[in-house]
């Protein structure tokens, strides 16, 4: 028969144990929920008996909260996972390197929690634990880009005018006469005067060209260009003659693997 002073800690034991069985922890050892998966209601001090030491990449945490740890019989560095979904074990230092794990208490607060699980995990096409898995013939897959980017820039547009002009020459050439007939002197004023006229003339012809090379204008051209890497890839799929199609986020092989329900597994 059980004293009084030891009733409350069978209690508090009982409801620790029954905290503990509701407990469930799931690991994948591919990052994102994919590849194999080990799933757990207990304690595990060394995961090298159950074939999945140091292969966690990623966790999901049904219920309870969990302490995992990079060595067997909890050792090293430890971190505790609420409910939730991790999909990468990069950010608290144990990608691949989980050797123990055991459920806490839900009531205590830790030193070492992990940092808040995903809002919205979106692991659809995870394996479950003992799931089997089967080969589908892939049919065919499509690369679907994005739409289209643009590109702009802007470059200047010299102007356009003819190599002689007209304005210019005129201009010119009244102004190199000027000159030639006042260095002239006598009949040679007349030769002075032609030939100022017509060197007048090229050099005002030669200023509007240089003028049309600098006041050339802006112009802002674009193109379209459609996005080098593929959005996602549309695949299609045949499993036991039913054709199913599925989007995934990198290119197929010429299989992928679906359950008994021809739903696809990452």
């Amino acid at each position: 028969m059980l004293t009084p002073a030891l009733k409350p800690l069978v209690a508090a034991a009982a409801l620790a144990a029954c905290a503990h069985a509701s407990a469930q922890i799931t690991f994948y050892e591919k990052e994102g929920f994919r590849g194999d998966a080990f799933t757990t209601s207990r304690e595990v001090r060394d995961l090298t008996r159950e074939n999945f030491n140091d292969k966690a990449s990623s966790a999901v945490v049904d219920r309870g909260r969990w302490e995992v740890c990079e060595d067997a019989r909890f050792g090293g560095r430890c971190a505790v996972l609420r409910r939730g979904s991790y999909d990468s074990m990069r950010d608290l230092g144990l990608h691949n390197q989980i050797s123990s794990v055991r459920p806490v208490s839900d009531n205590r607060r830790y030193d070492n929690e992990a940092p808040a699980p995903l809002a919205s995990p979106n692991y659809e096409y995870r394996r479950r634990p003992n799931e089997r898995t089967y080969e589908a013939q892939v049919t065919s897959a499509r690369a679907v880009v994005g739409p289209p980017e643009q590109r702009c820039w802007v470059e200047r547009q010299p102007g356009e005018r003819p190599d002689l002009n007209v304005g210019g020459g005129v201009i010119g050439g009244v102004l190199g006469g000027i000159l030639g007939h006042q260095i002239g002197g006598g009949g040679g004023k007349t030769a002075a005067t032609i030939g100022g006229a017509l060197g007048g003339a090229a050099l005002g012809a030669n200023v509007d060209r240089i003028r049309d090379r600098d006041s050339g204008r802006e112009v802002r051209r674009c193109e379209s260009s459609a996005r080098g890497n593929p959005e996602y890839w549309d695949v299609t799929y045949n499993y036991k003659g039913v054709e199913h199609r599925v989007q995934m986020a990198s290119p197929p092989g010429r299989t992928i693997a679906v359950n008994a329900r021809g739903e696809p597994r990452e």
